[in-house]
């Protein structure tokens, strides 16, 4: 049989949960502003009856307060961060293609390509042509030309400053990174001290699913926590659990208490993927003592990391990639030789691999190299395309024939690398077919001279790109015995064959292009054929073929290269020669002509709209900024889309969670009213009991 004061003690735990009830209220509405709280409530239960061994069984015995628990549904947790990632890459994409599309933008008012490109191939030709002796006209054009070379030099450096940019965006997002891990790892240890104790952290809980929502726009995460077990008793919860986080594609940054950090290491000169990147830009490495390489271009990885890497190491996916020839290793000479057959590998015109040196993964080890040269081959009547690495220093190289090699990653977007990479490829094509008409042609009695050079990066100089036309076998071989005769080597003596040789395969490169055709390379067989026969030399086919193969070395005397592959739109420049003296531009084709004769000019004005003459991208050269433009649109509009559709679902996702977890002012108000009655109703009760005791001790002597 339950107490007299049964009754009070009923009333008792309803007082206690509905004080409970109003408190959690209160909290809920002073924290209806702050972000990332959960909205609060009690859990309650009737608590046991008691056996009252009456017929009605048992009695009730109350109300038991279990917990304050927080109101969170996890499944929404979970899409709004894999769509948070999403929104974090593409605000970063749309800020920095912005930047790059107003670089390339010729709105009329800023000298762009167009206005420059159109004052020196209509307004400066034309007028040169009408009088092609003219000085003045000629300083009018070279100034022009000038402009040219200035615009590609500022868009090149706005360029650079925007990969330095991002360069340094990655290291603040990776200390970010590093300092919500630390956080993170800091709550877990909180969080298993408080609910081991049987209560829960529920405002430390709303803290950490905060974090992991910052941590989600700049990554992708993946979040797991699962309950730890006492293994001497299965079926006890202990409370505690253990929380891992897991960014870019599964690399573990957060275990519970502890947490992996992330630096940053600046690579060196011998490190550089790309010709054209800055120095100093950064890899990502672990912070755990072994410097192990954080993956930066794994395929899941995402948020403001991925679009921040897509920009500055964005190569439309021409990266450098081969295979190991038959017998390409050389661990005599320390080299390794690599066929290739990417259309942009085989264009010196389109390549961007680093003239620096760098490194080189051959199967699944890497290499330092200084230098490499790259070579065509027409042994088997189709061009065979190699690049042959110098490696940095003597350590044996283990890599089998047919075994992969590359350099850098392929990363499938167009940043700052492809659109330097573009630029490029535009002025070596275009100063090669300008300078090859120019110095086919004559400035009165004098050999044209090349108007389009470039600057060298360490010394005060410009480089020397030879002259690229044609020459019959005969004056080839009277510039090779003139070579010969100045260096004091006879051809008829066996002694000096391999000297001779040496003079005569350099004096081949000085006539090839970048862009070999079998042609060409049919041409300076028979001109080295011809110099064979008038001296005896002896040489065998092969050794006459394998002289006159292209061979382009770059990394190691770049002085004397005469490779376009050294200009770039950073060092692109007029010809001193030229500048300081115009009356030495080329303006007619045979040296007899009249100083009115302008056929030369002819030619040049060509470049400018017809593809015969010279095409980029199936487009002539006119039309370099409606390709580029097309591209940074492109990108552009495809970001802001993106953007727009995956910060649209964030809302809607965030939406639902609020509906679930946020705090509702007007349902907390409904709340208060509720609680309060039930709190007003248990004080009630008691008063009543209070009264029914004071009756029936006082009143009847019980």
């Amino acid at each position: 049989m339950p107490s007299q004061f049964f009754g009070l003690n009923i009333a008792y735990t309803g007082l206690l949960a509905s004080n409970a009830a109003l408190n959690t209220t209160s909290n809920n509405i002073a924290n209806v502003q702050t972000e990332g709280y959960s909205r609060q409530q009690v859990t309650t239960q009737a608590a046991n009856a008691l056996r009252v061994f009456q017929t009605y069984g048992c009695a009730g015995a109350g109300v038991e307060t279990l917990a304050i628990e927080r109101v969170r549904n996890e499944f929404y947790d979970f899409r709004f961060w894999n769509n948070n990632e999403k929104v974090g890459e593409y605000e970063q994409k749309i800020y920095y293609m912005e930047q790059i599309e107003s670089y390339f933008h010729d709105n009329g008012q800023n000298a762009g390509f167009k206005t420059v490109f159109d004052q020196l191939m209509i307004t400066g030709l034309q007028e040169l042509m009408k009088n092609p002796d003219n000085l003045s006209f000629k300083e009018q054009f070279v100034g022009y030309a000038g402009a040219l070379t200035e615009y590609f030099n500022n868009v090149a450096g706005n360029l650079e400053k925007l990969q330095k940019d991002v360069n340094e965006e990655i290291k603040v997002k990776v200390d970010e990174i590093n300092s919500i891990a630390s956080e993170i790892a800091a709550l877990n240890k909180q969080i298993n001290t408080i609910e081991l104790k049987g209560v829960n952290a529920n405002e430390l809980r709303d803290r950490r699913t905060l974090l992991v929502d910052q941590l989600s726009q700049i990554v992708d995460v993946e979040v797991k926590e699962t309950k730890i077990a006492d293994l001497n008793n299965p079926d006890r919860n202990t409370g505690g659990s253990r929380f891992t986080v897991k960014i870019a594609g599964g690399q573990v940054l957060v275990d519970n208490f502890e947490y992996n950090g992330l630096k940053c290491v600046s690579r060196t000169d011998d490190q550089k993927v790309n010709q054209t990147d800055v120095d100093g830009l950064y890899d990502v490495v672990w912070d755990d003592g072994t410097n192990s390489k954080f993956n930066l271009y794994g395929g899941a990885i995402g948020g403001a990391l991925k679009g921040l890497i897509d920009l500055r190491d964005g190569n439309n996916g021409e990266s450098f990639s081969g295979v190991i020839v038959p017998n390409g290793v050389d661990n005599t000479n320390h080299t390794v030789t690599v066929k290739v057959d990417k259309h942009y590998l085989k264009d010196l015109n389109k390549c961007n691999l680093s003239d620096s040196g760098g490194v080189i993964k051959l199967g699944n080890k890497e290499y330092y190299y200084d230098s490499w040269t790259y070579s065509v081959s027409y042994d088997n009547g189709e061009p065979e395309y190699t690049y042959t690495f110098q490696m940095s220093d003597t350590a044996t190289i283990n890599a089998a024939e047919g075994s992969t090699a590359s350099v850098g990653k392929s990363v499938a977007y167009q940043g700052v690398p492809y659109y330097m990479a573009q630029m490029n490829e535009w002025i070596r094509t275009f100063s090669q077919k300008f300078n090859d008409i120019l110095t086919s042609g004559y400035a009165g009695d004098q050999k044209g001279v090349a108007l389009f050079t470039a600057n060298m990066m360490t010394e005060n100089k410009q480089y020397f790109f030879g002259n690229h036309g044609d020459e019959t076998e005969a004056e080839y071989v009277a510039r090779v015995e003139k070579i010969l005769k100045d260096q004091k080597l006879d051809p008829a003596n066996p002694a000096d064959k391999d000297k001779v040789l040496a003079v005569c395969e350099a004096a081949l490169q000085d006539y090839r292009y970048d862009t070999e055709s079998k042609e060409a390379y049919g041409k300076r067989v028979d001109k080295l054929k011809a110099f064979n026969t008038k001296y005896n030399l002896g040489l065998t086919d092969p050794e006459i073929k394998e002289a006159a193969k292209l061979k382009v070395t770059v990394g190691k005397d770049d002085a004397n290269s005469q490779s376009y592959y050294l200009m770039t739109a950073k060092y692109f420049d007029v010809s001193n020669t030229v500048e300081n003296d115009p009356s030495l531009l080329a303006t007619k084709k045979k040296e007899g002509d009249g100083a009115e004769q302008n056929d030369l000019l002819e030619d040049i004005n060509k470049i400018a709209t017809d593809k015969g003459s010279m095409s980029f991208r199936g487009c002539s050269a006119s039309e370099f900024l409606q390709c580029i433009l097309s591209d940074v649109a492109l990108n552009a509009s495809r970001a802001e889309t993106f953007y727009s559709s995956y910060a649209d679902i964030a809302i809607s996702i965030d939406t639902q969670r609020i509906s679930i977890s946020g705090v509702d002012e007007d349902e907390e108000a409904v709340n208060l009213v509720k609680y309060q009655n039930g709190y007003t109703l248990a004080s009630k009760m008691i008063q009543t009991l209070t009264e029914v005791y004071d009756r029936l001790i006082l009143q009847t002597g019980v």
